[in-house]
C-alpha cells in the first residue's frame, strides 16, 4: 500500500469520526468533536496496523483489528455515569462504538461503508431523538396541564457564580423553561441558596432530575434539592 493511500483512508477516518462529533459537541455531550476524531483515528491506525504492519505465515490482520472493539468497550465503560437515579453516558458509550467502527471500515478501505455508517449514525442521533420524546411514556399527572417546578441548591458564597452558570447550562439541554434564579444568604454563614423556578408543558421528573443531578456532583454544592408544582397547587397556595 502506498502511502498516499494510507493517508486517504486516515484521513476519511478522523473526517467521517469528525462528523459525527460535530453534532455531540453541538448537544454538548461529554464526547464531542475530538473525542470522536481521535477514536476514529484510532481505529483507523489499529486495521492499518494489523492489515500491513504484520507479514509473514503467522501473521494474522485480524487480530488487531478484533481487539478494538474490547478496547472501546473499556472507553465507553469510561464515561458511564451514575448520577442520583439516572444513568448518564450511555448514548456517549454507543457512539465512540459507532465512531470505531467507522474509523476501521475506513482503515480497510471500505469507504462507501463508512461514509454510510456515518450517514446513519447522525440520523440515528438527529432524527430519532426528538421521536423518542414523542414515544416515551411519561409518567402520570391527571391531565395535560403545565406544570412549575422549584430547585434549590446551598453552595458556598465563593462558587455562587459557578452554581447559577452550570445551572443555566443544564437546563439550555432540556425542554424546561426557566422562569426565574434568585441567589440568597443562608441561615449558615459562608453559604447562599441559588433558587431557580421552571414551567414545562408537561410532568418530567426524570429529565429534571438528569439535568440538576450534575450539580450535586460539585464539591462547593452542599446540597440539592427540587419539587414539582401543579397548577392547581399554586393556585391553591395564592389561595391560601
Amino acid at each position: 500500500m502506498t502511502t498516499a493511500e494510507m493517508l486517504l483512508r486516515l484521513g476519511t477516518g478522523v473526517g467521517l469520526g469528525a462528523l459525527i462529533g460535530i453534532e455531540r459537541q453541538y448537544r454538548a455531550r461529554m464526547a464531542g468533536l475530538r473525542t470522536n476524531a481521535l477514536v476514529a483515528a484510532g481505529a483507523t491506525l489499529f486495521v492499518l496496523l494489523s492489515a500491513h504492519g504484520f507479514t509473514g505465515d503467522t501473521a494474522d490482520p485480524t487480530r488487531v483489528a478484533a481487539q478494538i472493539v474490547s478496547g472501546i468497550g473499556f472507553l465507553g465503560g469510561g464515561v458511564i455515569l451514575r448520577e442520583g437515579l439516572t444513568v448518564r453516558g450511555l448514548n456517549t458509550a454507543a457512539t465512540l462504538w459507532c465512531s470505531a467502527a467507522v474509523g476501521a471500515l475506513a482503515g480497510a478501505g471500505l469507504y462507501l461503508e463508512a461514509v454510510a455508517g456515518t450517514v446513519v449514525v447522525v440520523a440515528v442521533h438527529l432524527v430519532l431523538r426528538p421521536l423518542g420524546r414523542v414515544v416515551d411514556r411519561r409518567p402520570e399527572t391527571g391531565d395535560e396541564e403545565p406544570v412549575t417546578y422549584t430547585f434549590l441548591a446551598v453552595a458556598r458564597d465563593d462558587a455562587e457564580a459557578h452554581v447559577r452558570t452550570l445551572l443555566v447550562q443544564a437546563l439550555a439541554r432540556t425542554d424546561f423553561a426557566l422562569q426565574s434564579v434568585e441567589s440568597t444568604n443562608a441561615d449558615r454563614g459562608g453559604l447562599v441558596e441559588v433558587r431557580a423556578a421552571l414551567t414545562a408543558e408537561h410532568r418530567d421528573d426524570k429529565q429534571m432530575e438528569s439535568a440538576v443531578s450534575r450539580l450535586s456532583l460539585e464539591p462547593s454544592v452542599t446540597s440539592v434539592r427540587w419539587r414539582v408544582h401543579a397548577p392547581s397547587e399554586l393556585r391553591d397556595d395564592e389561595d391560601g
